[in-house]
């Protein structure tokens, strides 16, 4: 079996890692002695993700997670613009393993109490800022009615929802109730608000649904952020992100992206100041209360078990 063919066996794996609104949107295509990292048109984000942050950093997670993989298979793969996975001469150094990206998990439910400490953050590469938690949490309520608020991006986020077990692409992609921590009466509510978006626009609702993820940060915690580096595509950025989230989760740590508030032009703005550079991506950091529940993924449906 050829290494090309040793990888696709092995894509399931690679496809556990992580994107936007969990649109998945790499397009492997496997050729003889390549493969091209290609995307998906229909899994982009044009409203939200206008300039293509969030879709070249999932890219570049997608990268990293098959580097890994092909490590752990002892092949000899690397990287080359476009991006394509070609071979190299040398097997790729990697601490992390198919275990660590199989163990990763986001989780959007309550944290408990506690600041990373400095030796972890010491096992982090270079270009990560860290914010107390309590100091975003005025930016989190504008960020957020910002989302809500603004049409083209909330129905975008209401396409990628999935808040019911019913929903035909629970098992598939995208976020379900249980993925962000969600009762089923606030998925319900949360689904009808959305279903009636030029309505509850109106009413204020947006407003109401910002103000309830106010005390998300109401807490002594850490929300850490991935800053650009002098010299770095987005490709590379995004596999630095999923190195960071590797090394958290090897210290028990999960994360929590906020996107919104790099999405938004009013906090992205005071973010960037507040860090002396510019963000690339950011996420709340530390050790669930709830333990977090596996993501959907593509190919990974007929071993759902149901609800």
């Amino acid at each position: 079996m050829s290494w090309v063919e040793q990888v696709r066996a092995a894509e399931a794996i690679c496809r556990r890692a992580p994107s936007a609104h969990n649109t998945q949107p790499w397009r492997p295509e496997y050729h003889t002695d390549e493969i091209t990292i290609a995307v998906d048109p229909a899994r982009r984000l044009p409203d939200s993700d206008p300039t293509g942050r969030d879709l070249a950093l999932g890219i570049g997670a997608f990268v990293e997670t098959c580097l890994i993989v092909s490590a752990e298979l002892g092949l000899t793969v690397t990287v080359a613009p476009g991006p394509r996975l070609v071979p190299a001469a040398h097997r790729y150094a990697t601490p992390f393993t198919t275990a660590d990206i199989e163990a990763r998990r986001v989780a959007r439910g309550p944290y408990a109490p506690g600041y990373v400490d400095d030796a972890v953050l010491a096992d982090l590469e270079p270009g990560i800022a860290q914010v107390p938690t309590r100091d975003l949490v005025a930016d989190l309520a504008v960020a957020d009615r910002w989302m809500f608020g603004t049409p083209a991006v909330a129905v975008e986020l209401r396409d990628w929802l999935r808040l019911s077990p019913r929903h035909p692409r629970y098992h598939l992609d995208g976020l379900t109730d249980r993925a962000l921590s969600l009762s089923r009466a606030e998925a319900r509510v949360l689904s009808a608000v959305l279903r009636a978006y030029p309505v509850t626009r109106r009413l204020g609702l947006p407003a109401l649904l910002a103000a309830s993820g106010r005390g998300l940060l109401r807490y002594d915690g850490s929300v850490l952020v991935l800053l650009a580096a002098d010299g770095e595509d987005r490709i590379s950025a995004g596999r630095r992100l999923l190195r960071t989230w590797l090394a958290l989760a090897r210290h028990g740590l999960a994360v929590h992206p906020l996107s919104q508030l790099v999405d938004c032009p009013a906090t992205a703005g005071r973010l960037a100041e507040r860090v002396a550079g510019l963000p690339l991506a950011v996420f709340r950091v530390g050790r669930p209360r709830i333990a977090p529940v596996r993501s959907a993924r593509r190919g990974e449906e007929l071993s759902a078990q149901p609800e």
